[in-house]
């Protein structure tokens, strides 16, 4: 037989290989199954990000607002669910007039936000035009006419008190800013009020916008939705790898990130500097930048695996966490991309200064706060919360008891205390080799740390082994499919979804646990599309 003879089934047989790949079964599309209907109250991120994309980079937001307010973890789902005090009706107003003194400061500013020259200082005609170009922008829908009219009416009334057009624009902006048609996102669908029903082209513009980019719809967006395509499965498809394509993507994913692991408390981080001699003021800051640089990264950058972010050896670092961390500095300043080396006993998320100084105290590390962490948000496990009059304190270190192991035996060992420590204590105790602001030690008050344990039968030693246990877990990546379906749909899940995140899990499964995939796959899913009964 000839070596042609040879080759021709060997490719024939590879040939038949490729197509058994190709037509490996894809995961069914999710259930046509919708979350919770609310209205969402912007964010304060989402207010600052709205008026950036709706007025320019240079506009100022007064730092004072109705502040955040988080319910499972996620700012998106507290702000369905809260509303506004007095006094941030009072901060709402005072911000809107300031943001609009600086939206019409220069005549640049004027002639983008009002496509017409006012004949004089309550020209109807123009104020129209204004409204009615601005309010769509603003408000993520057009204005009806009686709205139209209304506003129109505040700047022509206040441009003729004041004898300037703009000066009477500026309460139209402040009147738009104010309303509610700005400040949440209601969603009522097609047919009105009740189950099940379609959300509307402009309503499925405002989902997409603050779920991928976290701020307003752009007119691109709006230009669809006004041409009632956002209600056509291929088109929300088209816009969402548009949208995904977008540099605004990765300020959506560092939000989510944000929420997800709590990392705006590292503004408010606070150690004693008399314990933790590494400890600064801009410690927090740096080690929130490090973890979204490593997912912006890991999802933009490499559309890598959601898992390999707990065992990578990649990082960012400035010069304080690269002194932390024992390696060179990329940069004198600011950030850059590291490697650390392989005799590091550091990796991925685990090893982070934002997630072992988060969680531990100011004057010291903590094996319960850092297993809670691991056990609830990662995994999604439920732990319950102590009883009010039980003691959780711990023992003091001592000659019998030096080590954070020694001492949390009492809640190991106390029946009352084990059904909830055990499920985490001996997680965070496998992070023993990082002390309270993240530097690594082999020693606790002189003594060896053991840093051995398990995790679900998965048995390690060291917080090497625990990262990878924690890779491997099979709720790992089920646990962030609910957690970025309870952020982009603002509700938590009740019985009726754990279908659609059951199979938005496999797809991401099937995607190689890329979180672009994810993402891709909630904001085009059935359900998405849909409008759930209200609360």
């Amino acid at each position: 037989m000839t070596g042609l003879a040879v080759l021709l089934p060997i490719l024939a047989a590879f040939g038949a290989c490729a197509d058994l790949e190709e037509s490996a079964p894809v995961p069914p599309d999710p259930p046509a199954v919708a979350a919770t209907a609310g209205a969402p109250r912007l964010s304060v991120a989402q207010y600052r990000n709205a008026i950036r994309d709706l007025f320019g980079e240079g506009i100022a937001v007064p730092p004072a607002l109705e502040p955040d307010t988080s319910l499972s973890g996620f700012v998106s789902i507290g702000s369905a669910q809260s509303a506004i005090s007095p006094r941030g009706v009072e901060q709402y107003e005072e911000a809107a007039f300031k943001i609009a003194e600086q939206a019409l400061a220069t005549q640049t500013q004027r002639a983008a936000l009002a496509p017409c020259k006012p004949a004089g200082p309550a020209d109807d005609a123009c104020a129209r035009t204004f409204v009615t170009k601005l309010g769509r922008r603003v408000w993520r829908r057009p204005l009806d006419e009686e709205e139209v009219t209304k506003l129109a009416g505040v700047i022509t009334g206040a441009g003729s008190k004041l004898g300037d057009f703009y000066e009477g624009a500026a309460f139209g902006i402040a009147a738009l800013l104010q309303a509610p048609s700005f400040l949440y996102r209601p969603a009522f669908g097609e047919a009105g009020a009740g189950a099940q029903n379609k959300a509307t082209s402009y309503e499925m513009a405002s989902r997409l916008s603050f779920f991928l980019w976290n701020s307003t719809p752009d007119d691109a967006l709006l230009d669809a939705a006004e041409n009632g395509e956002l209600t056509d499965a291929a088109t929300v498809e088209r816009e969402v790898a548009r949208m995904l394509d977008d540099p605004r993507a990765r300020g959506g994913l560092r939000n989510f990130v944000t929420e997800y692991l709590r990392l705006d408390q590292l503004d408010q981080l606070s150690k004693d500097p008399t314990i933790f001699t590494y400890y600064s003021p801009d410690l927090g800051p740096a080690a929130r930048e490090e973890t979204l640089l490593d997912f912006e990264a890991l999802v933009f950058d490499h559309d890598g695996d959601y898992r390999d972010l707990f065992t990578s050896r990649r990082t960012f670092v400035n010069a304080k966490l690269a002194s932390m961390y024992q390696v060179a500095a990329p940069s004198p300043t600011g950030f850059g991309e590291v490697e650390l080396p392989e005799d590091i006993p550091r990796r991925g998320l685990l090893g982070h200064v934002s997630f072992l100084s988060l969680y531990a105290h100011p004057t010291s590390s903590s094996a319960t706060l850092r297993g809670k962490l691991v056990r609830t948000v990662l995994l999604c496990g439920d732990i319950p919360p102590p009883p009010v009059d039980v003691n959780t304190a711990i023992p003091e270190p001592s000659p019998d008891a030096a080590t954070l192991r020694d001492r949390v035996k009492i809640h190991l060992e106390d029946p009352f205390c084990a059904g909830c420590h055990l499920r985490m204590d001996p997680i965070g105790l496998g992070l023993e080799n990082f002390d309270g602001v993240g530097r690594f030690r082999e020693k606790d008050n002189g003594a060896a740390i053991d840093a051995s344990g398990e995790l679900d039968g998965a048995a390690f030693n060291g917080p090497l082994e625990l990262s990878l246990a924690i890779k491997n877990h099979p709720d790992l990546a089920a646990c962030f499919t609910r957690r970025m379906y309870e952020y982009a749909t603002s509700s938590t899940p009740d019985h009726q979804e754990d279908e659609v995140i059951a199979a938005l899990a496999a797809r991401f499964s099937a995607s190689g646990h890329r979180v672009k995939e994810l993402m891709r796959a909630i904001a085009t899913s059935p359900g998405f599309r849909l409008v759930g009964e209200m609360p």
